[in-house]
């Protein structure tokens, strides 16, 4: 048994925002967890539909966001502003003491902008550093912190970055001074054998079966970067990682397993 005090971070995926319902359930959840915790969320469909609703056309490449000038805009308004505050007053409503930040709050994580071969995703960043100190010490006060995934460079530039690699940073940071849980929740019970059949999940992965799943295409597309990330996590420090349906949070034995 680890000696470090446990901590969990959960990263909750973009279709379980965009529903109130299936938010509002996954948020008691979280709220309930014992324990310090650190939520991420992503941005869903909502940023989408704003650009849309401006007449600004959302592009994506294997489904990640190409991120314009006038795209920026709109997700740090959307992911830091709105889907950030109503999350953060919901907890609250549910006596969790959470605080929302954006990576450049406290400068707690500092990205550079993606070069821009072999694609030029615009104004993406890559993570490179997380102030894990300044973290703690917010976890340490009592604060549940709720990330939302903004980050910025070292000049100041506001950067797009991918949840689940924020979620993946900030539990490997945290890992140090932590005996680390992360979950990444989403709309699938967990990783599936088959896209098709609900029941059909894959208790455990490690990188020799990842490799080999992706050979097979049975897991492309999203689902590829968020392994890695899983695996990543898992790899540097990180006591257990799982990817499970949002309604499971607490249900710790269901979902997939992934292991080092």
């Amino acid at each position: 048994m680890s000696s470090k005090p446990r901590l969990q971070v959960v990263k909750i995926g973009g279709n379980v925002i965009d529903n109130p319902s299936a938010l509002a359930s996954f948020l008691q959840d979280f709220a309930s967890l014992t324990g310090p915790k650190l939520l991420v969320h992503g941005g869903g469909k909502i940023a989408t539909q704003m650009a849309a609703s401006m007449g600004i056309e959302s592009q994506m490449i294997e489904g990640r966001r190409v991120t314009d000038e006038e795209s920026l805009r709109i997700v740090t308004m959307v992911y830091a502003g709105w889907i950030n505050k109503s999350i953060v007053a919901e907890l609250q409503g549910l006596s969790c003491n959470a605080l929302g930040l954006t990576g450049p709050d406290g400068r707690i994580v500092l990205s550079k902008k993606r070069a821009a071969t072999p694609i030029d995703y615009g104004f993406v960043g890559d993570i490179v550093t997380v102030n894990a100190e300044s973290l703690s010490g917010l976890v340490q006060a009592g604060f549940s912190p709720v990330f939302a995934p903004i980050t910025a460079d070292a000049a100041g530039q506001l950067l797009n970055t991918n949840a689940d690699t924020m979620a993946q940073a900030l539990a490997i940071a945290l890992s140090s001074s932590y005996d680390v849980t992360l979950t990444y929740c989403f709309e699938k019970k967990g990783v599936l054998l088959d896209p098709n059949d609900d029941d059909s999940v894959i208790s455990s992965i490690n990188p020799a079966s990842f490799i080999d799943l992706k050979e097979k295409g049975i897991v492309s597309a999203g689902m590829i970067p968020k392994l890695e990330n899983a695996l990543k996590a898992i790899s540097a420090g990180v006591s257990v990682v799982r990817l499970c349906h949002a309604d499971n949070l607490q249900k710790t034995e269901i979902g997939t397993k992934i292991s080092a």
